[in-house]
Parts: structure tokens; sequence; C-alpha cells
């Protein structure tokens, strides 16, 4: 069974409920694994990530804003793709693009949902092509289903603390400058939460960056939304 794991993935899976992850990773024959979560109850976040390229994978469908994981939130179906090299992937092309980078070859994506609830998605790779057997996509359906009960217990019982069980600012599981750029930009250009996040992507994509790189400068008002500003 492939192991998942590279150079920096210790330290990558050593964020909020790793354990999660690592199930995927050890119960399936894949190679790495990532679990976002994007409910209403709480903001778009990434809770553990197998390896570098699990979390890569994962922030490039947050910054590009398409790609299968979107696709499995919208139709609350697994997207199974056992050659995702192969194209055209009209739906998501750039992030199609962007994949060719990347040693992926297999990406299968699980929508974690609890009747009318949508949690987040499970999004699966694996580095050789080929498809998840009967056996192993029941199993990941299970592993989907337990995760969700976990984080929706979570989410309902979140309480404020003194942020020790938070990861750190510069951690790739944390997205709080994210929200708090977004925050900004909302009363910048007097729009909603949805849209300055969408200002945020777009020009991010425009740039060339990634939409952390673009939150950080926003933060630091080194960047304004205002229209008419810099």
């Amino acid at each position: 069974m492939a192991d998942g794991t590279d150079s920096g993935a210790g330290s990558m899976a050593e964020g909020l409920d790793a354990g999660l992850c690592k199930e995927f990773v050890e119960s399936l024959e894949i190679s790495g694994a990532a679990i976002s979560v994007f409910s209403g109850l709480s903001p778009a976040s990434m809770v553990c990530a197998s390896d570098a390229v699990a979390a890569r994978i994962d922030e490039l469908q947050f910054d590009l804003g398409e790609g299968p994981r979107w696709e499995a939130l919208q139709t609350r179906r697994p997207v199974l793709l056992p050659d995702v090299r192969r194209g055209p992937h009209a739906a998501w092309p750039v992030f199609a693009e962007s994949l060719l980078e990347l040693d992926v070859s297999a990406l299968f994506v699980f929508p974690l949902v609890l009747g009318a609830l949508d949690i987040g998605v499970a999004e699966l790779y694996r580095s050789e092509s080929g498809p998840l057997s009967q056996t192993e996509q029941s199993t990941a359906v299970q592993l989907a289903d337990e995760a969700t009960w976990l984080l929706l217990r979570q989410l309902l019982t979140l309480a404020p603390g003194d942020g020790t069980d938070a990861p750190a600012d510069d951690s790739p599981l944390s997205r709080r400058e994210i929200h708090q750029a977004t925050g900004m930009v909302l009363a910048q250009a007097g729009t909603s939460a949805r849209d300055a996040l969408l200002l945020m992507r777009a020009y991010a994509f425009a740039q060339g960056r990634t939409v952390r790189e673009v939150a950080r400068d926003v933060v630091s008002r080194g960047l304004d939304f205002t229209p008419g500003g810099d």
C-alpha cells in the first residue's frame, strides 16, 4: 500500500484531525489524502493533509475556484478520475493544467454530507493511474461517513479557547489570514463575503500568485480593493 508521504509529510500531517487523513491512506491503495470543511458552521478550512502534494491539490482548487471538489460538493456524489491526466476537462481547464505539474495520475473526491448538510470533501490522489476497486469505493464511502460525523460534532461543539489547538498562522493548514482578508475586502469593496473571496481569487490568478499571498498583502494593507484604489 502506498504510504503517501514525502520529506514534508510528517509535519503536514500534524495538524487538526490528522488521523482522518491517515485512515484513508492506510485503508486504501492511494498516495495521499486531504480533507476540507465547507460547512456554513465554519469558514472553509483544510483540516488535514497527508503530504505536500495532497495539500497543494486542495489549495489549487481553493485558489482557482474550480476543480472536481466543487463538482462533488454541487452534485453531492463522488467524482472518480482514474486517469486524471486524460482530458479535456472542460469544467476545470485551469486546474487540470496546473495538476500536470504534480505527481498525480488519479484523483478521487468524496463529498462529506449528512442529510441536507454539506460538511466538506475528502480528496484522495494516486501517483499511478487506475480506478478504485468496488471494495475500496465502499471503504472510502464508509470512511467519508465517519469523517463527516466526527467533523460535524466538532463544528457543533466549537468553543472559544486559547487557540492552542489551532494551526499556526504560517501552517499550510491555516487560512486565518484569508478569512481576515475576506472581511477587509468585504468592507473595502462593499460586497458580500463570497464576492470578496472571488475578487481575491481573480486577482491571485491574474498575478500568478496564491490566494494566501494576496490575503497577506491585504492584511498588511499593501493591497486595497476599494473601488478606484490601488
